[in-house]
């Protein structure tokens, strides 16, 4: 997991409410057992119309948009089902970081585990990120996890609040697998400790 300090990116603007994860990757695309490849699915079903091609006015397809690692949305982001494979599309697309009112639960806990900084807002300072968005020609954001800031250069500064735990992993990238490798010498010494007890008892 690639680790995070800041962030300095153009920001897009998602103005949906309640986006839940078969939005973010719809079900038929579930069957890889790799992590990647999902970014190509993303909002697939908003991202393209009826005849399987990319709808011009979503907003993913804005050439405005493009270089985008920073995603702004509405309100309980990520809500409906647990999977992990909605975090797995937002990254393997190249989004970073998601600024929301409110996020799902399990959404919140995946997206750490997957390199992707969750920072929750007001809903004013939400609304007022989503307008500029929309309104300034490349507009940039920059989030620090260090610091627990968002700023724009222009004026706008807010904090957001993250678990120390979290912050820590995703400051060392560190996942699930990484936290167990750390312990790695500890690990292998038990493991072969363990290993000589019980060829002591065979004898």
């Amino acid at each position: 997991m690639q680790p995070f300090k800041e962030l300095t990116a153009p920001a897009m603007p998602l103005d949906r409410v309640n986006v839940d994860t078969d939005q973010i990757i719809p079900k038929q695309f579930l069957k890889r057992i790799e992590r990647t490849g999902y970014g190509d699915f993303l909002f697939y079903d908003w991202r393209t119309n009826a005849a399987g091609d990319l709808d011009p006015s979503f907003v993913l397809n804005d050439p405005r948009y493009q270089s985008a690692q920073i995603l702004i949305a509405g309100k309980n982001f990520a809500c409906g089902s647990s999977r992990e494979h909605a975090a797995w599309a937002l990254a393997d697309y190249g989004f970073r970081v998601v600024i929301a009112p409110t996020f799902a639960d399990i959404f919140f806990s995946n997206a750490g585990k997957n390199g992707i900084v969750l920072a929750r807002l007001s809903e004013e300072q939400v609304a007022e990120l989503m307008h500029n968005a929309k309104t300034i020609p490349s507009y940039q954001l920059t989030v620090s996890l260090e610091k627990q800031t968002v700023t724009d250069g222009r004026g706008f500064s807010a904090t957001f609040d993250v678990d120390p735990f979290r912050k820590f992993c995703l400051l060392e990238g560190l996942d699930d697998i990484g936290l167990t490798l750390r312990h790695a010498a500890e690990l292998d010494k038990f493991e072969a400790k363990h290993n000589e007890a019980v060829w002591l008892r065979a004898k």
